[in-house]
């Protein structure tokens, strides 16, 4: 008998929550809490107005850097796939900042700017910034040639080449760009939280680790990867396959 496709993601978190209930009983409760303690104290942050606060915080960090570092990457991207005096000028830079680690410019970035939200926000996309470059990069330099001199030769002005043709055919890489960024920005948010502002997950997280209180640790990280999910399956993914409908159709033509 073959199970529903549709019911492997539930078998999957049955299994997973399963594991996760032997886990808790086999190494006690206090090193990893079931379960159940999690969904009560996730509740009882929920009930004290707390979690809706540092949750929604968080949020409008993630979306501010996301929406900087996709800008900006796309903006430097493009030339830099395009124009090989561009590469060659400043991919050095690229592969510096690609291998500057994350904690750096973190800290870097509340020395110079202070403990500020720009700075925290500024942090997080510069970190996601090289990465966004390098994918767009890539799909800035598989574009048909053929394409390009179709459009000059009907005198196309370089506005018009970019918005009908560059950016339809780098929409899928943009697309696949989002959703790996919004995977890093997130994860970058929370440290930035936890070394210099006064609330969101990371700051929250920090307090519950020095009460050692390990189920609210799980209690937000599990509310906040919930949520994170949501955007990925209910917004990203369904982006990224609308981009790249016309790849599939041309395929199948």
């Amino acid at each position: 008998m073959s199970v529903p496709r549709a019911l492997f993601p539930l078998l999957s978190l049955a299994l997973l929550l399963g594991l996760w209930e032997v886990a808790a009983l086999w190494g006690g409760g206090r090193v990893l809490p079931t379960p159940g303690a999690v969904a009560l104290a996730l509740a009882r942050e929920a009930e004290s107005g707390a979690l809706v606060h540092h949750l929604g915080v968080t949020l409008l960090r993630v979306l501010a850097a996301f929406v900087l570092a996709l800008s900006v990457g796309v903006a430097l991207g493009v030339p830099m796939g395009r124009s090989l005096l561009c590469d060659r000028l400043f991919g050095p830079w690229l592969v510096f900042f690609l291998n500057l680690p994350a904690l750096v410019v973190i800290v870097l970035a509340y020395v110079w700017f202070g403990l500020t939200e720009a700075a925290a926000v500024g942090a997080v996309a510069v970190n996601k910034i090289p990465n966004t470059i390098v994918l767009v990069r890539a799909g800035a330099r598989t574009i048909d040639e053929g394409l390009i001199e179709m459009a000059r030769v009907y005198r196309m002005s370089r506005l018009d080449r970019l918005r009908h043709v560059l950016l339809p055919h780098l929409a899928p890489t943009i697309a696949a760009a989002a959703r790996s960024g919004l995977a890093l920005i997130w994860k970058i948010v929370l440290v930035v939280e936890l070394l210099g502002r006064g609330d969101g997950v990371g700051f929250q997280i920090n307090l519950l680790f020095q009460t050692f209180d390990v189920a609210g640790i799980l209690a937000y990280s599990v509310a906040f990867v919930v949520v994170i999910l949501l955007l990925e399956y209910g917004v990203l993914q369904p982006i990224e396959r609308r981009c790249s409908r016309w790849r599939r159709s041309h395929a199948e033509a």
